[in-house]
């Protein structure tokens, strides 16, 4: 694709960008090493010694195709506590391999090896992995690239697959956000991008110069390169959309589109250097309209071949806050919170998930959930108040270990509202063993007397990580189909270490296929 980056500061490559169709190859199941290491890493002529997968960082490609079944052993090498999620994968049946530290499993310790084992069952597209405790996905992550069936066509024009970028071709870009805090607008140039795909589901596709992508989220987009060679170079570029009140990293990642060189051309090194370098012109970082008006364009390609089945019928409604808070400090100590005697917490329904020291889902198969959670999270916040107003005076929030339990292919809408409380943020969401079907959104308080009239059942986009918007509120369906202990959290890494967090526990079904299977016996013990 002729991809050069540079000025990228080390941790803060938050884009990965793939731009060729991947032959994978052939059979049914796929193995793969990950054999987690320190490794001495350079970027920028600086030199950092740091977690990672195969001494790689990014980590290690994975191909596979729609119907695969993926064995991945992970050797743990190093002192920290490890465990891999494959973020988007609906773990139908597996949840033992989905991967958040004490949610599903127990961490993969020093010197102990776990098999992560899953089938994809219809999905394709870009997904990814990242590592699932404390912060080590900053450098423990990798795509996860999901090819359709063997001579399945693509809703969407073909590709080109050259390397180089040349006139009159079509090229897939694959973009995934894996910043830890950062939603990220993207842009390339002088060039016109059509979004097709959103968290590996096909989308209506719509052209636009620039896309925002949240921590969490993979977008596939078609670069539909110029006619004619150009005589210039392109900056591809992302930086921050940031919609809290906090200090933001302002930094610009950037990328360069080279085109191939026409045959009998004579362009030296040096005339190739002296082209006109273009430059993107990007939103400013607190465009909230220009976020707002792209997401409104995405919708489910609702085909007879890829069908967007949004519940139509509702057994169960939540209304969640989402949002900051505040705790107390401990004693004797001073804390850089609101004041000196707080520190920032974050909660849903201001209940701040406390992590257990033993994983839920072990204790959900095996009936040994008492003392580790407890099974009454509020299904609304249980002191209503003015979400997006003038916020309370007590802000401090409450602390558990709380699930919400739902009978087997429960239909489930669920609000989601920001709050105002230490201000009004976006939050990206992402909801693990499930994807789900964004019906609606707006700024301001949710109305449940008004606003679902306005939601789109018929193409709303089907995704597994959404943006809660700054000051307002989005509502998700989706059915519980997939027996398990599953997360849901911000995908802010920061706000998830504070609190923002919690678990649905999803019972078995009266079918065999409606069961979790038994654990592996290899997983690890706590």
């Amino acid at each position: 694709m002729g991809v050069s980056l540079f000025q990228i500061p080390l941790f803060l490559l938050s884009l990965i960008i793939f731009g060729i169709f991947e032959h994978a190859l052939a059979g049914t199941t796929r193995h793969y090493h990950f054999e987690i290491r320190h490794q001495n890493v350079t970027r920028l002529c600086h030199t950092k010694s740091m977690v990672t997968v195969n001494g790689q960082f990014p980590g290690p490609r994975i191909v596979a195709r729609e119907g695969d079944r993926l064995l991945i052993k992970v050797t743990n090498h190093v002192s920290n506590n490890i465990t891999i999620h494959w973020h988007g994968i609906r773990q139908l049946q597996s949840g033992w391999a989905d991967g958040p530290a004490y949610v599903t499993q127990c961490p993969i310790q020093r010197g102990q090896s776990y098999v992560y084992n899953y089938t994809i069952v219809g999905q394709r597209g870009t997904l990814w992995w990242h590592a699932h405790i404390s912060w080590l996905r900053s450098t423990l992550y990798g795509p996860l690239i999901i090819l359709p069936k063997l001579n399945a066509q693509y809703p969407f024009a073909k590709p080109h697959k050259e390397l180089k970028v040349k006139p009159g071709k079509i090229y897939l870009l694959r973009l995934i956000n894996a910043a830890l805090n950062d939603e990220l607008f993207f842009s390339i140039a002088n060039h016109t991008l059509t979004v097709v795909e959103a968290d590996a589901v096909y989308v209506k596709p719509f052209a636009t110069n620039t896309i925002l992508i949240t921590p969490g989220q993979t977008t596939n987009v078609l670069l539909k390169t110029k006619s004619h060679y150009p005589n210039a170079t392109f900056l591809m570029t992302a930086r921050p959309y940031a919609s809290g009140l906090g200090t933001f990293d302002n930094t610009t990642v950037a990328g360069i589109l080279q085109y191939k060189t026409p045959p009998n051309t004579h362009h030296s090194a040096a005339s190739l250097k002296n082209l006109p370098l273009l430059k993107p012109i990007l939103p400013a970082l607190n465009d909230t309209s220009f976020a707002t008006k792209f997401n409104n364009k995405l919708r489910s390609l609702a085909s007879a071949q890829f069908p967007a089945n949004v519940p139509q019928k509702v057994d169960t409604h939540f209304f969640f806050t989402v949002g900051l808070g505040t705790t107390p400090c401990p004693q004797n100590q001073t804390c850089q919170g609101p004041t000196n005697a707080t520190k920032f917490a974050a909660s849903v329904n201001n209940v701040s998930f406390i992590q257990p020291t033993t994983a839920l889902l072990q204790t959900h198969f095996f009936g040994q959930s008492n003392g580790v959670y407890t099974a009454d999270f509020p299904a609304k916040p249980l002191i209503p108040f003015n979400y997006t107003g003038t916020p309370p005076n007590n802000t401090m929030v409450s602390n558990g270990t709380k699930v919400v339990v739902l009978p087997f292919n429960t239909s489930v809408e669920l609000v989601m509202q920001d709050t105002s409380i230490l201000g009004a943020e976006s939050h990206p969401l992402h909801l693990h063993g499930f994807n789900f079907f964004a019906v609606g959104q707006g700024f301001g308080n949710f109305d449940p007397n008004k606003d679902p009239a306005n939601f789109n059942l018929l193409d709303p986009i089907e995704r597994n990580t959404v943006g809660v918007p700054s000051g307002g509120w989005v509502a998700i369906r989706f059915l519980a189909d997939n027996p398990g202990v599953w997360f849901m959290h911000c995908h802010l890494e920061v706000h998830t270490s504070w609190g923002l967090k919690m678990a649905w526990v999803v019972l078995d079904g009266k079918l065999p296929n409606q069961k979790l299977f038994p654990p592996p016996a290899d997983l690890p013990k706590c």
